[in-house]
């Protein structure tokens, strides 16, 4: 299958048009047949008969526009009846999605924009459940106990992993940790990701139920072994023989996974009610690129994912470096010096010739040299597609959703590259510019002197630090526990205090210019 099996309106419709001459249908399971017949491809599978083997947590634009658009592909192929999916919210900010899922039966729309204006959309009906833990954690540790779950999946972004930037180390001193820790303690229910996985596990075990795949799809290098590096040492403090148990026999297979998927808007709501005559309150819209590269490693099964390009593989890694290094970390080089700039949208920092070819520069001579052989992957083309990719005005992604969680971030994905060019003797000045714009940025204030609203877990300790660099220039990068000993490697601190510099009295775009 491609994504143009996802394609609906034909020329000349409506919903191809743009003719907004109808009342929106509302969008439920029982309204499916009235939107088919707008044009607008549906669901026609039976949707009542499936069974929710897999549990998702996390269900954000991500997921619904990767994940669970496979499994609904493969539905409509007559395929993993038993692996629909169960979505989990485990935090009170979740409570908007429980509504919207459970008024419109799991249903949304996904939108496919590709760069020339045309569209591809499709109701989506994988997702058949959804359960907040804040209201009922019995309920999730319940379904996962089921023998009916054989997968429990993640999208619980790079911080959602709860360890250290510079050890690797689980933190148990995180408050949520401890809180689940001592409600455990006292006979009672955890309420993070990692306690109701544990919890879950613990009740197959005892209950002689063979356990489930975790399958973590974040954007963090080896996310399998990092998550079961995680979620093995949260059972180490609630129960050691678990922790043992859980190292021993479950899997939890890393993947790659690749699709631009933009923060839905009001205006994405309102293409999607007045061209499509959908009224549907949380629809996603991602660009036509999907890549998902996966290590075949299910004991209880999975879907035919094979069915639906993706691709099963005995080593992830040589992938996974390929996509964060290259896509992900060049994400980080465009959206500081975009945004300080004066753009707000990567499609307009990519036509800037200047970024362009910083970002080109950066890819081929600092990311590339630190990447394996990528089998059957020409990384040429790989690299110009990225460029085209970034470029495309219609997915409209912002540079404040590029900019925002960086301390999760650029830790995972560009300082791996620095840190190996250091110690092969290899370039780092365009690397150690990237962070010197984060720096930049994270002063709160851009070139006009109007805020930047820093969106990160450390923002006020961040923000802080960086509004004394204009006397102290290092003092960003002292902090050890996102750069390590960076700030001790002059072989860095030289090129990243040239661009600070630049940015700090020629401005953004003078010193990318210089950067190429």
């Amino acid at each position: 299958m491609t994504d143009t099996d996802q394609t609906t309106p034909a020329a000349g419709s409506d919903a191809a048009t743009g003719t907004a001459a109808r009342e929106p249908i509302a969008l439920r399971p029982d309204t499916l047949d009235e939107i088919a017949a707008r044009g607008v491809a549906v669901p026609t599978y039976d949707r009542e008969g499936l069974t929710a083997g897999i549990v998702h947590f996390g269900v954000g634009g991500f997921h619904r526009a990767h994940q669970a658009m496979v499994v609904d592909r493969l539905l409509a192929a007559g395929e993993a009846r038993d692996l629909a999916i169960c979505g989990v919210g485990v935090l009170e900010q979740d409570r908007r999605m429980k509504e919207v899922m459970d008024a419109q039966g799991g249903l949304y729309t996904l939108v496919l924009k590709h760069p020339d204006g045309r569209r591809e959309a499709r109701v989506i009906g994988s997702i058949v459940e959804y359960l907040l833990a804040v209201d009922d954690a019995e309920a999730v540790i319940e379904k996962m106990a089921s023998p009916e779950t054989r997968i429990v999946s993640l999208t619980v972004t790079e911080g959602g992993y709860n360890f250290h930037h510079v050890t690797g180390e689980f933190d148990e001193s995180t408050p949520a940790v401890r809180a689940d820790v001592e409600a455990v303690a006292a006979g009672g229910l955890p309420h993070t990701t990692f306690g109701l996985v544990a919890a879950a596990l613990q009740r197959r075990r005892e209950r002689g139920v063979e356990p489930f795949t975790v399958m973590s799809c974040d954007n963090i290098p080896g996310n399998g072994h990092v998550a079961k590096k995680m979620f093995s040492a949260y059972a180490d403090l609630v129960d050691p023989d678990l922790a043992t148990w859980m190292r021993e026999s479950v899997s939890f297979p890393n993947c790659m996974v690749d699709r631009i998927t933009p923060v839905t808007s009001d205006d994405d709501r309102a293409e999607v009610r007045d061209v499509l005559g959908v009224d549907d309150a949380w629809p996603v819209v991602a660009e036509p690129f999907f890549q998902w590269v996966l290590e075949d490693d299910f004991p209880l099964g999975r879907p035919p994912y094979e069915q639906a390009d993706v691709q099963l593989v005995d080593d992830v890694e040589p992938y996974e470096f390929m996509k964060l290094r290259l896509l992900n970390a060049s994400h980080q080089g465009l959206c500081y010096f975009g945004y300080l700039s004066g753009y707000r949208y990567a499609h307009e920092a990519t036509a800037d010739p200047a970024i362009a070819t910083f970002l080109r520069s950066y890819m081929d001579r600092e990311a590339t040299p630190t990447l394996p052989p990528v089998p059957g992957i020409d990384l040429d083309d790989y690299k110009a597609t990225l460029i085209e990719r970034f470029r495309n005005p219609e997915v409209r992604d912002t540079l404040a959703r590029l900019c925002a969680e960086s301390s999760d971030r650029i830790p995972k994905w560009l300082l791996p590259v620095v840190r190996e060019n250091l110690a092969s003797g290899g370039e780092v000045a365009r690397s150690a510019a990237i962070v010197a714009s984060w720096a930049r940025y994270a002063e709160g204030t851009d070139e006009n002197g109007e805020q930047i609203t820093v969106v990160d877990r450390l923002a006020e300790r961040l923000t802080e630090t960086a509004l004394t660099q204009r006397d102290d220039r290092l003092a960003f990068l002292r902090d050890r526990e996102l750069f390590g000993d960076l700030v001790d490697e002059p072989r860095f601190t030289e090129p990243y205090l040239d661009a600070l510099a630049g940015l700090v009295d020629d401005g953004a775009h003078a010193t990318v210019t210089r950067l190429q």
